[in-house]
């Protein structure tokens, strides 16, 4: 009996997004700045990988993600890109690299592209980066927004608590992720939001919503450090923790060393 080929999994794009959305279907994000784990997900049927500038705190320690470079994310995504069979795999555009003039997002934007072979962008702000976004588009790079809560500003708001809940920030959210749908962006990051407020937006839009504690909307997103349990300090609300790997690489580290150190291993077996 002969066997018959699996078919190829066919690679998410932007336009299959728009799809998802239009039958509800919920689209589901993480993210990954390595091959191992970028391989891991891709084939466990991930819809979208983000590299995210998040790379900054959980790839390198530091305190916000203000310090990657973008020589530093090109690297991640270069590194992912060539994981991924499937998924669509977005790159964070790093502060300090797009704020400056819409031609140097663009250039910014072009090198990601050109250099880790990505898919798309991600870029955070409204109306204060529309020029951006338009100049992004009109060489023909997919721009993903991102709104709400925006980590490359922590500085300018001085906290991480929930944005908009005072009614004019909800309004101009609003205001910004129906710009942001008219300037050409084919999906859109909230993060740490009403629930009620990133619902409204959902609705308003015709492109999908990613969540990230913005309630219930067309997708979700997770750092996955944090929803695996390798990161235990950071623990929001909107976390919901899939394993604890931290605990397992632990306890496998301590049984390797007891190994070693009583020359349990190697034994015979795993002797040439």
């Amino acid at each position: 009996m002969s066997v018959q080929p699996k078919p190829e999994r066919k690679r998410i794009t932007t336009h299959q997004l728009q799809e998802m959305k239009g039958r509800g279907e919920k689209i589901a994000m993480l993210t990954a700045y390595d091959y191992s784990m970028a391989r891991i997900i891709d084939r466990a049927g991930i819809d979208i990988i983000l590299v995210g500038d998040s790379a900054s705190n959980v790839m390198a320690g530091n305190e916000t993600t203000l310090p990657i470079t973008l020589d530093q994310m090109i690297y991640h995504a270069t590194s992912v890109v060539k994981a991924v069979k499937r998924a669509l795999v977005v790159v964070d555009i790093p502060f300090g690299y797009y704020q400056g003039s819409s031609g140097e997002a663009l250039r910014s934007s072009i090198r990601i592209m050109k250099e880790s072979g990505a898919h798309a962008v991600k870029i955070e702000g409204g109306s204060e980066v529309k020029d951006s976004v338009l100049r992004i588009l009109s060489a023909g790079v997919p721009v993903m927004g991102h709104l709400g809560l925006t980590p490359q500003s922590i500085y300018k708001f001085g906290t991480y608590t929930v944005r908009a809940r005072e009614e004019s920030e909800a309004v101009k959210l609003v205001e910004d992720a129906k710009l942001l749908e008219e300037c050409g962006c084919f999906a859109l990051v909230l993060e740490k939001i009403p629930a009620a407020l990133a619902e409204k937006v959902a609705k308003q839009v015709r492109i999908p919503v990613i969540g990230i504690g913005a309630g219930s909307v067309d997708g979700q997103v997770l750092v996955m450090q944090d929803m695996l349990g390798i990161t235990q300090e950071f623990k929001p609300r909107f976390l919901r923790r899939y394993a604890d790997l931290s605990s397992v690489v632990t306890g496998a580290v301590q049984q390797y060393v007891k190994d070693v150190k009583s020359s349990a291993f190697p034994n015979e077996e795993e002797k040439y």
